[in-house]
């Protein structure tokens, strides 16, 4: 599995567990990886899958344990997210926006193997592909604010 799927997953299992009580994030996990294969129709006719959790147990394990070490991060990450956002507290923020911007975040903070750049360019990316129209520009203001802050 290329690091982007597994970025992807990663989003989506975090974007879950941000509608349940923190206790919950293991049991929310695991859910995750039972959850059914979903496809739907592109723009263009073709027919795509947009939600496949067919994965190595090592995977699924190192997804895990990520999304369980973010969900515990949170408070740390939304504090940081807080003193650069001007006018778009966390609380304000969509549940989309957010989770990219913890997950972006985490990676910059905490994961050496990934560049703040890439961090930035993926989540940018995520933007495009589950926010609205304005959140990539959003994404990419506040992370360029993170990384001139420090």
């Amino acid at each position: 599995m290329t690091r982007r799927e597994m970025r992807e997953h990663c989003f989506k299992m975090l974007f879950g567990v941000g509608f349940y009580p923190a206790e919950e994030t293991a049991g929310q996990t695991e859910r995750y990886f039972e959850s059914p294969e979903e496809d739907d129709i592109t723009e263009n006719g073709e027919q795509q899958i947009i939600h496949k959790v067919d994965m190595k147990e090592t995977d699924r394990a190192f997804l895990t344990e990520r999304v369980e070490d973010m969900a515990a991060r949170i408070p740390e990450l939304d504090k940081k997210l807080n003193e650069v956002a001007q006018g778009w507290k966390t609380r304000r923020m969509g549940k989309v926006e957010l989770a990219i911007l913890r997950q972006a975040l985490y990676e910059m903070l905490y994961d050496n193997q990934v560049p703040e750049k890439v961090a930035i360019n993926e989540a940018v990316d995520l933007a495009k592909k589950y926010g609205g129209k304005d959140s990539p520009a959003f994404i990419n203001g506040i992370l360029a604010k993170l990384v001139t802050a420090e």
